[in-house]
């Protein structure tokens, strides 16, 4: 018998702030919502709702916020309750993350939140290495100590 499986991988757009609660027993949850293109369809886009638990949480809240780029990897859950004011049943699935990765900067530029800002210091034109003489001579073989 297959074993079951319950993973889903989202690349898209934060639509709106991560919003951070606290549970009953202390835990941290955090809740957002994320939109994926459609492939081939540059109007139209799915739309996700994501929580993330204590840890990762803590880290969406601290660096993601609208319209940032993430890659969301987690499970798919699904919640049923009877609506109060209609009594009606209701349901929907939510994206519980395992994992999420940051994929721009915090100004939405495409850059790694990690990648460093130029300054003077790496743009010195005296670190860059020139060669300017190559031969096109064959390599000997027996040149070579190992």
């Amino acid at each position: 018998m297959a074993r079951s499986i319950n993973q889903v991988i989202l690349l898209g757009r934060l639509t709106r702030d991560p919003e951070a609660r606290t549970t009953s027993t202390g835990k941290t949850v955090v809740s957002f919502s994320l939109a994926v293109d459609r492939q081939g369809s540059d109007d139209q886009a799915d739309f996700f709702d994501i929580t993330a638990w204590e840890k990762l949480g803590e880290l969406v809240t601290q660096y993601l916020s609208k319209g940032r780029r993430v890659l969301v990897q987690g499970r798919l859950r699904q919640d049923s309750w009877d609506d109060k004011e209609t009594g009606k049943k209701r349901s929907r699935v939510e994206v519980t993350a395992t994992d999420v990765t940051f994929l721009d900067g915090p100004s939405g530029d495409g850059q790694s939140p990690q990648a460093p800002t130029s300054n003077s210091s790496t743009n010195k034109k005296s670190d860059d290495v020139v060669i300017e003489d190559i031969d096109d001579k064959p390599i000997d073989l027996s040149e070579i100590p190992f």
